[in-house]
């Protein structure tokens, strides 16, 4: 069972015994205050101052007019950071993300959990639109925070906070490691690049407005100094066709059609933790990032129903071939006159049929930026193995072998086990969508339990 949102689980072990005062109270001017005084204090001033899954997900689908930037900026447009889970994973996606992994400067728990304390109180105020609290890191007469995002609304943006595996050797974390949470294997196919994996800590920032995005990870990034070090970012999009309906992908593909429902028992059973975690993790969820770049100069000139085969699904209406509209199930039992299956065996959907998760990415696009970056050999470095129409000339390929494109896959699930590795194998066995992208970034974050108003993201943990 888990709690009704905005409460929180009676515990002693709530907290480890003989945290700083600094940690829940600040002396100002010879009084103590409490951190979240101080924070309330704080917004009155400023208000005063004015791979898988390709072919699948379907949360809560996106609205043209719901996930718009300039739908005003009304009480619609704040999504509260309090509950028994964290926002950001059942929240109706919108349409911007970016994703920041770091590394710990943090040398022992009571660190730790001064900055994660710090940042929720940072992230309660800009997801209400409101200035963040005073850093002990600006000087006196510094401005803080710029005036970047003044006068937006808080566009529905979300700051999701997650651990990886290596948080749990931190000297003074007393809390058993999450069940599941362990390094990812190595999946056949797969082309990681180091620079885009792993991470000690996970910032999920999104929004319906990419410069509130950009605003909130100025936010997070000012609090890092002394605690945290960047390691990667990633940053995605995804927009709804005109008057709503499943977005699509860089492969021109619907990106969302087989998720289970916010607010059914099936979801709760596939996304939120299971019964044998530790006490302190109930209304947690582990997520599996992936960085899955797609070969689009390749996709582009293959032909419109070898790329339906390819998918199992029409890419005109996103319904699979054997039905007539996109939420369909498919039949994989059904045959053609000669007796061939209508969806072929190695076709993505059957490979990735059956396996409930919850599935919430974004396309991203940075040119050749990342791809010229570094790393030798690149794995897209022979462009010309591509179909041409018979008696094509010769002719220069313009780069495009080179460009970084793709998917940035998230997965969210209780068991990333019997979830997203069990299906990752199966699609790295045998997947003609191979043929297509390629993995190359991939972490795995438990995401923390909700909080309550007066606590913070982690303050179960320490």
């Amino acid at each position: 069972m888990h709690e009704t949102p905005g409460q929180r689980p009676e515990s002693n072990e709530d907290h480890a015994p003989g945290a700083p005062d600094g940690l829940g109270a600040k002396q100002v001017g010879g009084v103590t205050l409490s951190r979240r005084a101080l924070l309330g204090s704080a917004l009155v001033t400023a208000g005063g101052a004015a791979a898988i899954g390709f072919a699948a997900a379907r949360v809560a689908p996106l609205t043209a007019d719901a996930a718009s930037p300039d739908s005003g900026s009304g009480a619609e447009d704040v999504i509260s950071p309090f509950g028994a889970h964290q926002a950001g994973v059942a929240t109706p996606q919108q349409r911007y993300a970016t994703f920041v992994a770091t590394d710990l400067a943090a040398q022992d728990a009571a660190l730790l959990r001064r900055f994660l304390a710090d940042v929720s109180d940072t992230v309660v105020a800009i997801v209400h639109g409101e200035e963040t609290p005073p850093s002990p890191l600006y000087p006196d007469d510094a401005v803080t925070p710029t005036d970047y995002a003044t006068g937006l609304s808080p566009s529905r943006l979300t700051v999701t906070t997650g651990v990886g595996p290596r948080v749990f050797d931190l000297p003074g974390i007393s809390r058993e490691r999450p069940r599941r949470l362990r390094p990812l294997p190595e999946f056949t196919g797969d082309h990681l690049d180091p620079r885009w994996g792993g991470g000690d800590l996970l910032f999920q920032i999104c929004a319906d407005d990419p410069q509130v995005v950009s605003a909130a990870m100025r936010a997070l990034r000012a609090r890092m100094p002394g605690y945290a070090v960047i390691r990667w970012t990633q940053t995605g999009f995804l927009t709804p066709p005109k008057g709503g309906g499943t977005p699509r992908n860089m492969f021109g593909q619907k990106d969302g059609t087989s998720n289970p429902r916010v607010g059914t028992a099936q979801f709760d059973d596939a996304v939120w933790s299971l019964p044998d975690e530790p006490s302190w993790f109930r209304g947690g969820t582990y997520l599996v990032f992936r960085k899955i770049r797609m070969m689009t100069a390749k996709w582009d000139l293959t032909a419109r129903d070898e790329q339906d085969a390819v998918m199992g699904r029409r890419r005109t209406d996103g319904s699979p071939l054997t039905g007539k509209t996109e939420f369909d199930e498919p039949d994989f039992e059904a045959a053609t006159a000669g007796g061939e299956p209508v969806i072929e065996p190695d076709a993505h959907i059957r490979r990735a049929h059956g396996v409930p998760m919850l599935r919430r990415s974004y396309n991203y696009d940075y040119g050749l930026l990342t791809a010229m970056a570094g790393g030798s050999p690149d794995p897209l470095e022979h462009p010309e193995d591509h179909p041409h129409a018979p008696g094509t000339e010769e002719h220069h390929h313009g780069g495009h072998g080179k460009l970084d494109v793709g998917l940035l896959f998230c997965a969210y699930g209780n068991d990333p086990d019997r979830q997203f590795i069990a299906a990752q194998k199966r699609l790295a066995e045998q997947d003609r969508l191979n043929e297509f992208i390629q993995h190359t970034g991939s972490a795995i974050f438990a995401i923390l339990p909700g909080f309550g108003e007066g606590g913070y993201a982690g303050d179960t943990l320490v």
